[in-house]
C-alpha cells in the first residue's frame, strides 16, 4: 500500500515544549517565558491508499487560524506559545485533490488527538467516517475541553466520531490496541502522553512497520531518548508510552513518523527504521 505525507503548512513551538526536559512538566508561566522557539516545523498529515478504502491520519491545520477571533481570548497557549504559517492552498482538501482524490473519497479520517494542527482540516470531511479515541474526543468536548487548549467550537456541526476503547487485544509491547481494518494490518493504540487521549497509528506494511506518531513525540530522537514533551500533562506517562515504542522499534522494523520531525518525509521515502544502528549518531 502507499503512503503519502500532506505538509499543512508549518509550526514553530517553544523549544521547552518539544522536549520537557525531565519528568515534571514546566509550569505553562515557565513555557510561555521561554524565548526559545524552534525553527519552522512540518505540520504533518498522511493518506494510506489501503484496498479497504483511503485512509486519512490528522487533517492538518487550517488557514483560518490567522483570522481575528479564531481562537478565543483566553486560550493564551495559542497566543503565547504557537506560531503557524499555512496558506488556503496547504489544507488537506486541496492537497488531497492534488493527488488525484477528493476529501468524499475517503473511507476513515483517524485523529491522533484534537489540537488545532492536528484537527484544524476536519472542515473538509464533513460527512465522512471520523475515528478516534473516546478519552480524546471526551477530553476536548464542551468548555472543559476548551480550557485545555482545545478548539471543538470550530467541529463541524452535529460531530460525532467513532470512538474507539482499544479492544482488539495486545500489540507488541502495547497492552491493548484496536484493528482499524479487515485485513488486519491497520492498528489504532493508545499513545497517552502529550494528551490523555492520544493514539498512533501503525501499519503493518510486510515485514516493516510504519508508525504514525502524531504527538507521541516531537521527533524520532526524542523518543529513542525517551524525552517527554513540555506540555505532557503526565510526563511519567508519556515517558512510559515511549518506552513502549522503543520496545517495539526494537522488536521490529519500524519507520517512524512523528508529525512535526522535519526528517519524517524523507524516512518515510527511504523507509527508514528506527532501530538504533551501532556507530550512527542519526539513527
Amino acid at each position: 500500500m502507499r503512503i503519502h505525507a500532506i505538509q499543512t503548512g508549518t509550526v514553530a513551538v517553544k523549544v521547552s515544549q518539544a522536549d520537557g526536559g525531565g519528568h515534571r512538566r514546566r509550569s505553562f508561566a515557565r513555557l510561555f517565558a521561554d524565548r526559545r522557539w524552534t525553527d519552522p516545523l512540518p505540520i504533518l498529515a498522511w493518506l494510506i491508499e489501503h484496498r479497504e478504502g483511503l485512509i486519512v491520519v490528522d487533517t492538518g491545520e487550517t488557514a483560518r487560524t490567522a483570522e481575528p477571533g479564531y481562537f478565543t481570548p483566553w486560550q493564551p497557549y495559542f497566543r503565547l506559545g504557537l506560531r503557524e504559517w499555512v496558506r488556503p492552498g496547504e489544507e488537506i482538501g486541496p492537497q488531497l485533490r492534488r493527488l488525484g482524490f477528493a476529501p468524499d473519497d475517503v473511507r476513515w479520517v483517524v485523529i491522533t488527538h484534537f489540537h488545532t494542527d492536528h484537527a484544524g482540516g476536519l472542515a473538509h470531511f464533513p460527512d465522512n467516517e471520523i475515528v478516534t479515541s473516546r478519552r480524546a474526543f471526551q477530553e476536548a468536548r464542551g468548555l472543559v475541553g476548551k480550557a485545555r487548549g482545545f478548539l471543538p467550537q470550530h467541529w463541524p456541526a452535529g460531530f460525532a466520531p467513532t470512538l474507539v476503547d482499544f479492544a482488539s487485544g495486545v500489540f507488541g509491547p502495547f497492552p491493548a490496541s484496536t484493528r482499524l481494518t479487515q485485513a488486519g494490518d491497520v492498528h489504532l493504540l493508545p499513545t497517552p502522553g502529550h494528551t490523555g487521549g492520544h493514539l498512533s497509528v501503525v501499519v503493518e506494511d510486510d515485514e516493516t512497520l510504519v508508525f504514525l506518531a502524531g504527538d507521541a513525540s516531537y521527533t524520532q530522537r526524542l523518543m529513542l531518548d525517551g524525552r517527554a514533551d513540555g506540555v505532557a500533562p503526565k510526563p511519567s506517562q508519556s515517558i512510559e508510552t515511549l518506552t513502549r515504542i522503543q520496545r517495539l522499534v526494537a522488536e521490529r522494523p519500524t519507520v517512524y513518523l512523528p508529525s512535526h520531525d522535519p526528517q519524517s518525509v524523507a524516512r518515510l521515502t527511504a523507509r527508514q527504521t528506527a532501530a538504533p544502528v551501532a556507530g550512527d549518531a542519526t539513527r
